[in-house]
Parts: C-alpha cells; structure tokens; sequence
C-alpha cells in the first residue's frame, strides 16, 4: 500500500506525519521526495547506506557534422536549444531529455552525454527501509530522481509511505501517481486554509482517495476543520499543538519510538487510512 502524504507549503508536519507513519508499521518503507530539501532521514538515522547517482541525458552537438538546418531547434518545444552565432547551443536546465532533437537531425549531428543531476541513498532504520532522493544544487528539476524513487518500490510489500515535496508543483504529481491514497497535512490559519485547498484541488485532480490530518490544534477555532467541514472531506486526524512533541520532533528523535501516546495517536490514523483504502477498493475494485 503507497500513501503519500501531501502539504501546500513546508513546515506544516509533513515530515513528522509520514517518519511516524512509517516507524509505527512492522514492514514499511519510507520515501522521502522532497528532494530539494530532504530531512527524513534525520530522524531515521539510516545505516548500511548504498549510494546510487541520478544522471539524465543532455544532447551535445557535433559541429562538424551539423549544416545549420535548425531542424532540432523547431523540434524543441522547451527552449532548450537555440541557434546562435552559427551554431547550436543546448541549454541545459531546460532541456527534458526527451531525445527528440538526436532522432530529428538529419546529419546525425546531435547525440546525448550523461549529467549527474543528484542521487538516491538506500538504508535501514529499526523496520524501515529508508529510500532518499538528493537533487543538486542548482539543478532544474527533481522530477527524474522522484520518478527512480518510486521505481525503487514497486513490488514492494508491506506499507510504503511518500514524502512528497511541499506545493502543489510537477514534483508533487510525480511523486503522487502511483499513490493509494494521499494524507494531507494542514494547520489550523487562514494561510493553512489556502495551501490545503492547493493540494485538495491537486488530488482531486487525481482522483486519489484521500484525507486530512490537522496538525497544530488548539482549543479554539480550526479555520482548516471548518473548511474540512464545509467541503465535505474526511479528517482522519488531529494532531494536538503539543510542547513535548515539538521538542522530540526538533531534537530529530521519532515521537512514537520515545511515547506510548504518540504511538497510539499515530497508529489510529493509519488504521483510519487502511480502512479508507479497502473501503475504495471494494467501491472501485
């Protein structure tokens, strides 16, 4: 079973939601996608690490073989080459490594070179298998890591559980594809409000059986529960705005490894979640 766990912007307990999620399982895996700023291995602490490189293929011009026709750059759709002082010039961070300017040059003038745009690291934690995509910095997109990630899990038994980035952005969906069902984490503002109604628009879009955990409560009014309310979705949790959980959960320590009651907490919302899943099994088997 794949859960993601989605958020409109950082810091809203993403990561706390999906690193509990995955500690509290006897089997699971833990993917962590936010690959611009990863940090659930923090938590997890991950050992017998294996390291793997994420390149992805950028053409290269011979200029010798090439006459100018310009073929390739009336192909390229992204910008990504241009035609400049008689040549051709390959802008990289734009380039979507789709192969279509090397199959259209007429001359054979046009090839591919591999880039290393980042890298994946493999270990273990306890019962969590702890999968962590790593982007470059300065690289375009994390798209083709996040895509190698879930590549990584798909026969993969028991629970697995996605990270995604923060937004609502082309990372978000490939990270979401393949999900069973989508967690989306929201606070209790106004601001809350609209980046959870991002991500609902998002998994909606779609059509992810989903629900929301609210983090951050308090004893008074939840802007993010009466939206939840008014818009008819599922709350499959509340998070209390707790001081001891805010102090394990910046000291990088796994809440439902350290207390009983955030084990429970935890433990309720996945068995919320599975019963979601089988219950949109048997509607849309």
């Amino acid at each position: 079973m794949k859960i993601a766990v989605l958020s409109g912007k950082g810091g809203t307990g993403k990561t706390l939601v999906s690193v509990n999620l995955a500690a509290i399982t006897k089997n699971s895996t833990y993917i962590d996608c936010d690959v611009e700023e990863p940090n659930g291995h923090l938590f997890f602490k991950p050992q017998n690490i294996q390291l793997e490189d994420i390149s992805i293929k950028i053409p290269t011009v011979d200029e010798k073989l090439c006459t100018g026709c310009r073929k390739c750059v009336e192909f390229c759709k992204f910008n990504a080459l241009a035609y400049i002082k008689d040549k051709v010039v390959v802008f990289d961070e734009v380039c979507h490594s789709c192969g279509g300017c090397v199959l259209f040059c007429p001359q054979k003038a046009m090839s591919e070179r591999e880039k290393k745009i980042g890298s994946i690291e493999k270990g273990n934690s306890e019962n969590v298998t702890v999968v962590t995509g790593i982007l470059k910095p300065g690289e375009a997109s994390g798209v083709p890591i996040i895509k190698q990630l879930i590549k990584e899990v798909e026969n993969k038994e028991g629970f697995t559980f996605i990270d995604s980035p923060p937004g609502s952005a082309c990372v978000v969906m490939e990270s979401i594809k393949d999900a069973d069902y989508c967690i989306l984490v929201a606070e209790p503002t106004l601001f809350g409000v609209h980046n959870l109604q991002m991500v609902h628009e998002l998994v909606k879009l779609f059509k992810k059986p989903y629900g929301v955990v609210l983090n951050k409560c308090l004893n008074e009014e939840n802007l993010a529960e009466k939206f939840c309310i008014e818009n008819d979705i599922s709350i499959i949790g509340r998070i209390p705005f707790d001081h001891q959980l805010g102090m394990l959960n910046s000291n990088g320590m796994i809440s439902v490894r350290e207390n009983d009651k955030y084990r429970d907490m935890f433990s309720d919302i996945l068995q919320k979640v599975t019963k979601e899943v089988q219950r949109e099994a048997t509607i849309n088997p």
